[in-house]
């Protein structure tokens, strides 16, 4: 599972046998938020998550936009397409 961008101390993983559509996992100590990329032209929408509060969802949700064109290129290069 490689890990494609940091925010803070979470981890931004595509796991390389996942599922379309484009998604990504944010992980953390004790932690976890599943984010849908609609790729290409965004924005990512929050799928679900575990131990993060809604003010660390909308930063999680910025810092994705701000770096959806390198994480959807991720996706693409992992899976193909999206």
């Amino acid at each position: 599972m490689p890990t494609v961008l940091r925010i803070g101390g979470l981890r931004v993983v595509i796991y390389t046998n996942d599922h379309r559509p484009a998604h990504v996992h944010v992980l953390g100590a004790g932690t976890q938020a599943i984010f849908w990329l609609a790729c290409p032209d965004g924005p990512p929408s929050l799928r679900g998550s575990y131990g993060l509060t809604t003010a660390e969802l909308n930063r999680i949700a910025d810092a994705l936009a701000a770096k959806l064109a390198a994480l959807c290129g991720a996706w693409e290069q992992i899976h193909g397409d999206y």
